[in-house]
């Protein structure tokens, strides 16, 4: 069994080694200078917290008392929860139109780009580098950049990129004589039939265990080959415009999936539950975990080498599908409100957050996929990435999936993504069909469109 050092020891080590070395530089251009009445200070908005939080307070610190020292900018970050809860306390305020009170950067996954899109307080990408015409978004990742461009606008710039994948109790498996990690369900279902009915602690043991929502139903989906690439809500997921009907359902793809993930859940081999998987999987209760790559760190600290942790591909429907998932995570989203200095301030430091060395120490820390190209040959990353192999997972499975693979943009995000796990919880535990379940799930996903576009005309 491998023996893994305190990785929050080495995420400090590695973030403090920054005093004394040059790596400030954001990787780019520099902005055409503008006027400068003195001192900017700009309020920052972020969501992240453990060691991604501990990181982004070094980042900030270091600009402070680094380039933004020089070009008498100050960041003030606050933590405003979680993704979903920074959403919600910016909807009034764009709403209300208190431009006082809102951030002038704020990092926003797709829960707050609807809101972001219909602002006129946004201060696009595309907006930023008309007066930075040197800054090259080449050096970003194609992936994560162009998650962020919707309808050809390019929004914000990706600070966070991640992927899901399938972690495994290697440990369990190999005790198991199971030698390799199952890629589809049927060899989820084949491999649960080899595992011992209950763990070490005489706890039940089940192979697998989650629940569908959107981001994962929109990799399912995607992953199913055909004449097209498919997708779950029209207008390519809603990042060619306004997502107005459900499209998995008359297709075919959603019955496709809904019956291989019954047969899965009637097999014995799925756990039909969402919350507290990562203590079901540190407990040994289930074998099979997916979740998001930027969890890594924290997963390997967790463990603490009490099993030996593997990593394989999100696992596919069946063996026709397409490998990959689309990539996730979250960008640097700024915002207009009539004062260029602040504007400047701001693009000065979402590319420093996004430059090669910053990124190269923040996916060490984290588990996160650096989105700058040039983070990959930064000693910091280099010498995670050949410790730690499991991280290389998340980076060849993005290289594998395809471009038009990306989550789904709706406006009521958070209804709709409960409403898929209820309608599929209920198909499981009332023994609905799965063709009753998309006639149901059609109607109510839908209804939630509708709701959404007449309230929002």
């Amino acid at each position: 069994m491998r023996n893994f050092f305190n990785i929050k020891t080495a995420v400090l080590a590695v973030l403090l080694a920054v005093f004394g070395n040059p790596l400030w530089a954001a990787g780019g251009g520099q902005s055409t200078p503008a006027a400068k009445p003195g001192p900017v200070t700009i309020r920052f908005w972020h969501s992240m917290s453990d060691e991604a939080g501990l990181a982004f307070d070094q980042f900030v610190k270091e600009f402070n008392e680094g380039p933004g020292a020089a070009k008498q900018i100050t960041v003030e970050a606050v933590f405003q929860g979680q993704y979903s809860d920074a959403t919600a306390k910016l909807r009034p305020l764009l709403q209300t139109r208190q431009t006082n009170t809102l951030p002038d950067v704020m990092q926003i996954d797709s829960t707050g780009v609807v809101d972001y899109l219909n602002t006129e307080y946004a201060y696009t990408v595309d907006d930023a580098l008309k007066n930075d015409s040197s800054y090259d978004l080449g050096q970003i990742m194609e992936a994560p950049l162009k998650a962020w461009n919707y309808g050809g606008r390019q929004l914000g710039l990706p600070v966070s990129a991640s992927t899901t994948v399938m972690y495994y109790n290697k440990s369990m498996l190999d005790a198991a004589g199971i030698a390799n990690a199952p890629s589809t369900f049927n060899e989820i279902i084949e491999a649960a039939k080899k595992l011992p009915p209950l763990n070490s602690n005489n706890q039940k043991l089940t192979a697998f265990a989650q629940q569908p929502n959107t981001v994962l139903l929109a990799n399912w989906i995607g992953q199913i080959q055909g004449p097209q690439f498919y997708y779950v809500v029209n207008n390519s997921n809603g990042r060619d415009g306004s997502a107005t009907r459900l499209v998995c359902d008359t297709d075919g793809t959603l019955l496709t999936f809904l019956k291989a993930w019954k047969a899965m859940y009637d097999a014995g081999a799925l756990l039909n539950v969402s919350d507290g998987l990562s203590n079901l999987f540190l407990t040994q209760q289930i074998a099979f975990y997916t979740a998001s790559t930027s969890g890594l760190t924290g997963l390997l600290n967790q463990i603490g080498g009490r099993f030996e942790l593997g990593c394989a591909f999100f696992p596919r429907i069946d063996d026709k599908a397409k490998p990959g998932a689309a990539v996730s995570g979250s960008a640097l989203f700024m915002f207009n409100k009539g004062d260029r200095a602040k504007t400047d301030a701001c693009w000065e430091f979402v590319k420093f957050m996004c430059s090669a060395g910053v990124q190269a120490r923040f996916g060490a820390a984290t588990g996160y996929t650096p989105v700058n190209t040039g983070s990959v040959n930064d000693p910091a990353y280099a010498s995670y990435a050949a410790q730690y192999p499991q991280a290389n997972i998340g980076a060849s499975q993005l290289s594998q999936t395809s471009p038009e693979m990306m989550g789904v943009i709706v406006g009521p995000s958070r209804d709709f993504y409960y409403e898929i796990i209820n309608q599929v919880s209920v198909m499981l535990e009332e023994k609905k069909t799965p063709e009753e379940t998309v006639k149901t799930m059609s109607a109510a996903l839908n209804r939630l469109l509708d709701d959404y576009a007449e309230a929002n005309k």
